[in-house]
């Protein structure tokens, strides 16, 4: 059973979600247990690739309440642990034009925080208001069967 922290909703809004992959991260002590309060935040984070390694930047995890003067930066440049294939694998679609990897969700998994990214390719403006469209009519069917029984 996982528990969700943080979905990141405007991903899918902003992208096509294509190749999903599941990946742990380097955290500090404070880190941890601020996102056990549920204080972090995705919206605007992507992942970098640099030197063969993968990190989130921009995700925003609030300073622990109790922390002394040890407390981490909250939006520093978190590592995330993937194998070296999954890395290489992401770094070559990236290279490609319009495709980049966005945080999906964090959650925790087996006590442990893990992070949903998605290799994503960027929508065009009639993609977003044909997604708003479909989104609309799967709406009014469900509330049309909902009233029918």
């Amino acid at each position: 059973m996982d528990k969700i922290i943080a979905i990141n909703r405007q991903a899918s809004h902003e992208y096509f979600l294509l190749d999903r992959f599941e990946a742990g991260m380097a955290l500090v002590g404070t880190e941890i247990k601020s996102i056990r309060q549920g204080n972090c935040n995705l919206k605007g984070s992507y992942i970098d690739i640099t030197s063969g390694e993968a990190f989130i930047k921009d995700m925003n995890i609030a300073e622990y309440e109790q922390g002394n003067r040890f407390n981490h930066d909250t939006k520093r440049p978190r590592k995330l642990l993937l194998h070296k294939r999954e890395i290489d694998k992401l770094a070559q679609k990236v290279k490609l034009k319009g495709f980049t990897i966005v945080p999906t969700k964090l959650y925790f998994s087996k006590g442990k925080a893990k992070l949903e990214i998605a290799l994503a390719k960027g929508k065009e403006l009639h993609d977003k208001r044909q997604s708003l469209k479909e989104k609309e009519v799967k709406r009014e069917m469900d509330k049309a069967m909902k009233s029918r029984y």
